[in-house]
C-alpha cells in the first residue's frame, strides 16, 4: 500500500514537472513561425520585420524597441505582452488576443488591428495614424496622448480626424494657434 502512494505521488510529481518544464522552455531560441511558443521569452530590440507569427503564443512575451513591421500575428495570444517602442509599421494583429498588454510609445501606423482585443491595453503615446481598428474590443484601454489620425474606427464606417489625440474625433481638431 505504501508502495503504491509513493508510485502515484512519484508519478504526479513527473506530471507537473513535464507540464511547468514545457510552458518554462517555451522555445524562446525557437525560430518565428506561425503557432510558434514564445511564452515568457525576451526579444526586445529583435529585428522580426515581415515574419509570421500568425497564432502564436506570446503571453507574457517581450518586444520591447523590437521591430515587427509587415509582422502577421492574426491570431495571436499576446496576453501581457510589452511592445514598449516597438516598430509595428503595417503590423496585422486581426483577431490577436492582447489583453493587458502594453504599447507605449509603439509605431502602429498602418496596423490592422480588426477585431483585436485590446481590452485594458496600455496604448500610451502610440502612434495609431491610419490604423484599422473595425471591431476591436478597447475597454479599459489607456489612449491617453494616442494619435489616431486617419485611424478606422471600432465601428468600422468612422475615421478619425487628423489631430485626434487620446480619442477619435470626426472633425478636424484646432491647434493652440487657432490653425487645424
Amino acid at each position: 500500500m505504501k508502495n503504491a502512494f509513493l508510485a502515484a505521488v512519484a508519478g504526479i510529481g513527473f506530471a507537473l514537472v513535464t507540464l511547468s518544464s514545457n510552458d518554462a522552455a517555451a522555445g524562446c531560441a525557437d525560430p518565428a513561425g506561425p503557432e510558434v511558443n514564445w511564452v515568457r521569452c525576451y526579444h526586445d530590440e529583435r529585428d522580426l520585420s515581415g515574419v509570421d507569427l500568425s497564432r502564436a503564443r506570446l503571453r507574457d512575451a517581450r518586444f520591447t524597441r523590437a521591430d515587427l513591421s509587415s509582422a502577421d500575428l492574426s491570431g495571436a495570444d499576446g496576453f501581457r505582452t510589452k511592445f514598449v517602442s516597438a516598430r509595428l509599421v503595417n503590423t496585422k494583429f486581426d483577431g490577436a488576443r492582447l489583453i493587458d498588454s502594453d504599447f507605449t510609445k509603439a509605431d502602429l501606423t498602418g496596423a490592422s488591428l480588426v477585431k483585436a482585443d485590446l481590452r485594458r491595453a496600455k496604448l500610451f503615446r502610440a502612434i495609431l495614424r491610419d490604423a484599422n481598428l473595425t471591431g476591436a474590443r478597447l475597454n479599459g484601454a489607456d489612449l491617453v496622448n494616442a494619435d489616431l489620425s486617419g485611424a478606422l474606427w471600432t465601428d468600422g464606417k468612422t475615421r478619425c480626424a487628423k489631430g485626434s489625440i487620446g480619442q477619435c474625433h470626426t472633425t478636424p481638431r484646432q491647434g493652440n494657434d487657432g490653425s487645424s
